[in-house]
């Protein structure tokens, strides 16, 4: 179940550069990554080095957290979803080598550094909003 739920949200959240990808967040989401992380580059840096220091298989995430009503930073083995932390994903980013051996053969840090170009923020802010109210 975590694999459907997790690809879910994943293929909903990216689009190409034409459809809007990579154009980073704005409003109220854009304000609280300001206020947990310090800016949106410190946010990305700390966000694709979490992706990146995954072990093996697995998945990072931003989730929201309901109770604390901040943004935090998470990473699952395997498929575990990230709602068995307690969060609420906004961003998941696929780390199991099958989703960028083809295109980057065995560096993950290319992959990550490239995904930032495909981001859906405007799915993300949609996402973030729901999770808020």
């Amino acid at each position: 179940g975590g694999g459907h739920i997790n690809h879910s949200i994943f293929w909903t959240i990216l689009a190409p550069v034409s459809k809007g990808g990579g154009q980073g967040p704005k409003g109220d989401l854009l304000k609280m990554i300001e206020r947990d992380f310090g800016s949106f580059d410190i946010f990305k840096e700390k966000f694709s080095a979490a992706a990146v220091a995954v072990h093996g298989s697995g998945w990072a995430w931003l989730g929201y957290n309901k109770g604390l009503k901040r943004l935090e930073l998470a990473t699952c083995a395997n498929q575990d979803p990230l709602s068995a932390q307690g969060l609420v994903p906004l961003v998941g980013i696929d780390v199991w080598e099958h989703a960028y051996y083809l295109q980057y053969k065995n560096v993950r840090a290319d992959y990550v550094k490239a995904i930032w170009q495909v981001l859906n923020w405007k799915q993300i802010e949609e996402r973030f909003h729901k999770a808020t109210i």
